[in-house]
């Protein structure tokens, strides 16, 4: 696996920073793989394989088969696997399946969960580089 090239909660905030316009995957969008961005994504199609961003927007209608590290994660649609996130926030038409590991949460009524969803401390997403693997 390749390691992300800096933790992802160590980005400096500098108001001379242009922000960058979002990457969006649209409805007809099929991938299979590993996607990586330093900025945010919004996924409207389906992705099976592993996620690395700083913000992931999980659309209505959308569906995730995988990993995903980033620093916020905002889920609308379907998603099963593993969450790495500092911030996680399921929407009420959101259907998750597996692990959110996550320091804050926020659940809407109306969620559809099936897994656990460990707290973390900071610290364990400062030094988190890359996705652990997967215990059998």
């Amino acid at each position: 696996m390749a390691a992300l090239r800096q933790p992802f909660i160590e980005k400096p905030a500098s108001r001379d920073r242009v922000m960058e316009p979002a990457s969006r995957l649209g409805q007809a969008f099929r991938v299979t793989g590993v996607l990586e961005t330093d900025g945010e994504l919004h996924v409207h199609g389906h992705v099976k394989g592993r996620i690395h961003a700083d913000r992931l927007v999980l659309a209505i209608g959308a569906y995730v088969e995988g990993d995903i590290l980033a620093r916020d994660v905002r889920i609308g649609g379907r998603f099963n696997g593993r969450i790495f996130a500092l911030n996680v926030a399921v929407d009420s038409s959101a259907e998750v399946i597996g692990r959110v590991f996550h320091h804050t949460l926020t659940v809407d009524k109306g969620a559809r969960i099936d897994g656990r969803m460990p707290w973390r401390p900071i610290n364990f997403f400062e030094s988190l580089k890359d996705i652990p693997e997967a215990k059998t």
